[in-house]
């Protein structure tokens, strides 16, 4: 990491299908050694299930299920005197916007369906609900963040 000045942030191109530059994003994180078309095809793939299934714009859909696992709260790791502690602060917003699409994306591969396309439909419409590993994962960092709310004094 440069010590002069932080990296600018690149401008991602909207998709091709829906215009949307936080689906592109997904795709990116989703695509595995610069094979893009294939992360298309399972995106896009997924978001016609999700629609088929739910009967609503997929976009929508993506977004909800993204606003239900993203994080408002993270545990940073603080030294002080020798301990460290776990310090809850809050998530910036392109954080908390990159979690949520790491943690998706993990939460789908991890799932046991047989085809990509269907574990992310699938991971997609648990989202929605608010349950799956996704937004059991966000759970678990806002409870970390609750337990360890007594170090919050130790916030920078």
């Amino acid at each position: 990491m440069s010590r002069r000045h932080s990296a600018e942030k690149r401008e991602v191109l909207p998709d091709a299908k829906y215009g949307d530059r936080v689906l592109t994003k997904f795709m990116n994180n989703l695509m595995l050694d610069g094979k893009k078309s294939v992360a298309e095809r399972i995106v896009y793939g997924a978001l016609d299930r999700v629609e088929e299934k739910t009967k609503r714009a997929a976009v929508e859909v993506f977004h909800e299920a993204l606003e239900n696992i993203k994080p408002s709260v993270e545990v940073r790791s603080r030294r002080v005197g020798g301990a460290t502690y776990q310090v809850p602060v809050e998530v910036r917003v392109e954080r908390r916007e990159a979690l949520a699409i790491r943690w998706l994306i993990k939460a789908s591969r991890t799932r046991n369906e047989n085809t990509m396309e269907e574990r992310l439909a699938s991971e997609l419409m648990d989202a929605v609900n608010s349950r799956g590993s996704a937004v059991k994962k966000r759970e678990d960092t806002h409870k970390m963040a609750e337990a360890n709310k007594a170090f919050s004094h130790y916030r920078w």
